[in-house]
């Protein structure tokens, strides 16, 4: 559904679709199959705060590190001086996981997303945390239009993407949203080997 909203005012522009986790993929799959256009993915890996259910926020392959969008500055300056240690032990760790992941290929680079429209894909937005890292990430780069695709978002999901895209194309939004899961009657998740392949072969499954 979401690649039929797309395929109308898209099918014939410079599109990059970049996914935001291993299960968006599933979802920007159709998408960029539809459009003819490459996908990659943005890996990101997110940072908790020990013992409370908030993110400090995500890192991406480049190592650049962005703070949780909802906190104020305020809050960030108590949270690094309080977990300044555990923070960077952290970035180190996610670093290693990311450097891992990026040697089985499927790596989105700057020059693949210079001067195309960008379409960000989530299976689901609900904090924003992924909007916060996405945009940052975005943010050096030339594109011509930033678009946000997902099947369902949170009230305040839809909020945050309205303020970071120019467009949005959200399916279903929810205001008591519940974990993603729930939205979804399959919720298997390919290996990392079957998802780098997706993103590789993209050009096999145009149609």
């Amino acid at each position: 559904m979401l690649a039929q909203e797309l395929t109308g005012n898209y099918r014939y522009e410079n599109c990059a679709v970049v996914a935001l986790s291993n299960g968006s993929v599933l979802v920007a799959e159709q998408i960029a199959a539809s459009l003819h256009c490459i996908l990659t993915m943005l890996f990101i890996e997110y940072i908790d705060v020990p013992g409370e259910d908030v993110s400090f926020g995500g890192i991406t392959q480049t190592g650049k590190f962005t703070f949780n969008g909802t906190f104020s500055s305020g809050e960030v300056e108590d949270y690094v001086s309080e977990y300044h240690g555990y923070l960077d032990d952290q970035k180190r760790e996610a670093m290693h996981d990311i450097n891992c992941l990026l040697g089985d290929g499927g790596v989105v680079h700057e020059d693949m997303l210079r001067d195309r429209v960008i379409i960000f894909v989530a299976d689901a937005v609900d904090n924003g945390a992924a909007i916060d890292v996405a945009m940052d990430f975005i943010k050096p780069i030339r594109t011509k239009k930033i678009i946000f695709a997902t099947p369902v978002a949170s009230v305040y999901g839809v909020d945050r993407l309205h303020m970071a895209a120019d467009e949005l194309h959200v399916l279903d939004v929810r205001e008591n949203f519940m974990d993603v899961n729930h939205y979804y009657e399959d919720n298997t998740i390919p290996d990392q080997s079957v998802i780098v392949e997706k993103l590789n072969q993209i050009i096999l499954n145009w149609h």
